[in-house]
């Protein structure tokens, strides 16, 4: 095992929980993190909600529970490595899609349209809500009662949320996107330090994520009908990695050829994680998790070539995959189950669960909207259909 190095974030000196706790002698603090996400009811939930394709359409694709499982993986080997902490890696791994509604995109994208006027949805300050609030598990506080080091890798993985460091918001130039309310909310209390990058960890936890979510989406179209291998021959890494086991496996089955290709695909790009990550820490030489924070640029990274390879896989899968007319029309579903089933909620809120319904402010109110959005964005897809058909057939089911 690679000895923990000075930049990485260490358990003994987390800056601890909101509600203070003992902590126990045969788990550190991170490790306790993981394991609280595992056991929480929104991680089992992620078992019937979309990664692309809804859970009807077949037992073989993923969903957002084996996706987050495939990063977890991922960012463990690459943060053992790399010398950071591997259990903290593996939390930020495990939790960063516990606030996605069911229908992947299309639900969000229906949810956010739907509340705003009331701030908005966005599936990272969702996660936030899932771990600092909506899981009512324990006797002393709600949420998960997660170390500071966590929430912050969660809120920031993808960078800092305020400052120059943030993309402009694409539809207001020049401007940073508003922090999410949640998350806000919460900085101005205990400060999360939105400015600054996260730790090294989170870092790791985001690549893994989009090694994961490329590579298995390839995997996923193919098996799909959605393109062929054929189609990915110009496609710069990957087809030439499918020519490789092409050549090298004469007459290979699609099924293993298409697994042999994605297994190398994601060994290439954690290859290249490692080895521009190791670039930058020779370069920058950080003698502690807060010396990662204050770089001012992420300290865990692709090389510019891969960077480029990213760019164009993305650009193919949305095109050819996201776009694909059958993916569309369940997307175009997913949005009118969403939107008529908020719709519903927040001109009759005594349609909803009766513990629901006291959380409420009023009708049309801010309060009201956000705990219908809570409600729908902890459904599963067949629960969110199930619940549209009671809602709006009037025929029995039989």
């Amino acid at each position: 095992m690679t000895r923990a190095q000075p930049y990485a974030c260490r358990p003994e000196a987390t800056r601890g929980r909101l509600h203070r706790e003992a902590e126990q002698a045969e788990r550190t603090a991170f490790q306790r993190d993981r394991d609280r996400i595992i056991h929480c009811g929104a991680f089992r939930r992620l078992k019937y909600k979309t990664q692309v394709f809804v859970y009807h359409e077949g037992d073989s694709y993923r969903t957002r529970l084996s996706h987050s499982l495939e990063v977890a993986q991922i960012a463990r080997s690459a943060a053992r490595a790399l010398g950071l902490n591997e259990d903290l890696a593996e939390a930020l791994a495990l939790a960063h899609d516990l606030g996605h509604s069911p229908f992947g995109h299309a639900g969000e994208d229906a949810l956010n349209a739907a509340m705003a006027d009331f701030g908005g949805f966005d599936h990272n300050d969702q996660t936030f809500r899932v771990l600092t609030m909506l899981e009512r598990r324990y006797a002393e506080f709600d949420g998960l009662n997660l170390t500071w080091e966590t929430l912050e890798g969660t809120v920031k993985h993808n960078g800092p949320l305020v400052g120059p460091h943030v993309p402009a918001d694409r539809n207001t130039p020049g401007r940073n996107k508003p922090v999410p309310p949640t998350i806000a909310a919460y900085d101005r209390q205990h400060s999360l330090g939105l400015d600054s990058f996260p730790g090294a960890e989170a870092q790791v936890a985001a690549l893994a994520d989009d090694i994961a979510y490329n590579n298995h989406d390839i995997d996923d179209g193919l098996r799909a009908g959605l393109f062929a291998v054929a189609d990915l021959c110009d496609l710069p890494l990957v087809g030439p990695v499918f020519t490789e086991v092409a050549a090298r496996y004469p007459g290979l089955e699609l099924t293993r050829l298409i697994h042999e290709s994605v297994r190398r695909l994601i060994h290439r790009m954690v290859d290249d994680l490692l080895a521009e990550t190791r670039r930058r820490i020779a370069e920058s030489k950080p003698q502690s998790a807060d010396d990662v924070r204050m770089l001012g640029r992420p300290l865990v990274a692709f090389s510019a070539e891969m960077v480029g390879h990213d760019r164009k896989v993305k650009a193919f899968l949305h095109e050819r995959m996201y776009r694909h007319y059958k993916v569309n029309r369940m997307t175009s579903k997913a949005r009118r189950v969403v939107r008529e089933l908020f719709e519903l909620f927040l001109a009759e809120p005594e349609c909803l669960p009766t513990d629901w319904q006291a959380a409420c402010g009023g009708l049309g109110t801010v309060a009201t909207a956000r705990v219908v959005a809570d409600y729908i964005a902890g459904m599963t897809d067949r629960f969110a259909l199930a619940e549209h058909r009671r809602l709006f057939e009037l025929q029995p089911q039989t």
